[in-house]
Formats: structure tokens, sequence, C-alpha cells
């Protein structure tokens, strides 16, 4: 889960980390972290619980963690909370999607970049308001990730 957290060498936490991950780990480091905390405070563990929860990471990196849970607890709890109000009050009503091909115009015959368009729908406050959005594939692989996220959230604090 967390393990990539313990290729940062102890006193380095203010430092430039492109020395320590790659861009790639970089953002799974931030991902898992980001998952950690919304489980942790979430499912409203205690500390003893969320330790166990990271049982692969050495005790001085678990003991920073959970240092970390504890101070920002409840603004983590508001944020949270903040997303599932605006996650219900905002209603999907409605969804179009196609797919089509991007060419460009100065290498027509070897530019082929599959597009998404999405359109949705959506209803907040009483008012529907039309979005429109144009992803490619790594775009779309986040915005399904981000909703998968999402909606874990979600059940987790239901």
């Amino acid at each position: 889960m967390l393990q990539l957290l313990e290729k940062l060498p102890p006193g380095r936490a203010l430092e430039d980390y492109s020395g320590v991950w790659s861009l790639a780990e970089w953002m799974e480091v931030l991902e898992e972290t980001r998952m950690y905390f919304k489980t942790a405070v979430g499912k409203n563990l205690t500390d003893e619980e969320a330790i166990q929860q990271m049982n692969e990471l050495n005790a001085n990196y678990q003991e920073a963690i959970v240092k970390c849970l504890k101070g920002r607890k409840e603004e983590i709890r508001n944020a949270l909370v903040e997303t599932v109000n605006a996650i219900s009050s905002a209603q999907l009503q409605d969804f179009d999607w196609q797919l089509k091909l991007a060419l460009s115009s100065d290498k027509i015959s070897t530019l082929q970049m599959p597009l998404l368009n999405l359109d949705l729908d959506v209803r907040e406050n009483d008012e529907i308001k039309p979005i429109s959005i144009e992803m490619n594939k790594e775009e779309l692989q986040n915005l399904i990730n981000a909703l998968e996220a999402a909606n874990k959230v979600v059940l987790q604090l239901k």
C-alpha cells in the first residue's frame, strides 16, 4: 500500500522529491496516501486500527502518518462531508458519449488519437446544467478512477 513512502529517507520530508520518486511513483504515493486518509477517517479508525492498515511500513513511518492523521482528522472529515454533500446535491440526469479520431492538419495520415466526447446533464439546485467534456484515453481512465474512488468514499460514509 504505502511502501513507496519508505524510499524517502528520514529527515528529507521537506526536500525535492524528484530524486526519490519517479513521476509515476509520486502519483502513486499521492493516491495511496489520499485513499489511506479517506479510509481511516471515513471508517473512524482508532490509532491501533490505523496502524494495522499500514503494517508493511516500519514503525517510524507509521508513527509519522498517524500523527498527521490525528492532527488533520477533522479537516479531512469536513472535506469528505463537503464532497458527499456536493455529490448528493448535483445529480446526473442524462449522459451521451461519442468516440471520434482527432486528426492533425500537419500529420493527418499518422496521428489517430481516439477522443471521447462526454455530454452530461447535471441537476444542481433544481437547475439542469449541460456539461461537455472531451477526453483522451488517459484522461478517461483518470476520470473512471476518480469516480470509483468517490463511490468508495460515499459507500464508506453511509
